[in-house]
């Protein structure tokens, strides 16, 4: 699985202590290293244009197609309803990202590339900072 540079990636204090608690029993080394690098901050001083966990956000795909996605915990995904887990090569190519960002992620037919076009929903901006 390939993932952006870390440069830019954000995550929460609850997502990134989640990420590494969920890391224990699933090991990935591209996530694992996302969760080291990344730039750590409280839940209520992440950016809004930061997709974090449950972050509804459209995926404009090469082509220009368009399709709303949530990362979420693996428990919780449904990829078909646009719920994808934390732990997919996409959700991990996306976690942290910023709006506009390109994502690059490892699909069954090779590497696919889109960019985090919009943030619909963020929890944090609506002051949810436990979810």
């Amino acid at each position: 699985m390939q993932i952006q540079p870390l440069v830019e990636r954000q995550l929460t204090e609850l997502d990134a202590a989640r990420l590494r608690k969920l890391l224990a029993a699933h090991p990935l080394p591209d996530l694992e290293r996302l969760v080291d690098e990344a730039e750590v901050v409280p839940g209520p001083q992440v950016e809004s244009r930061v997709v974090t966990m449950y972050t509804q956000f459209e995926l404009e795909e090469a082509g220009g197609s368009r399709r709303v996605i949530a990362i979420c915990w693996p428990e919780d995904a449904e990829p078909a309803s646009g719920f994808v887990s934390v732990l997919s090569p996409l959700g991990c190519a996306a976690i942290g990202l910023p709006s506009g960002a390109e994502v690059r992620w490892q699909a069954p037919g090779g590497e696919a590339r889109g960019r985090i076009a919009d943030i619909l929903f963020q929890p944090e901006a609506s002051g949810d900072y436990l979810t």
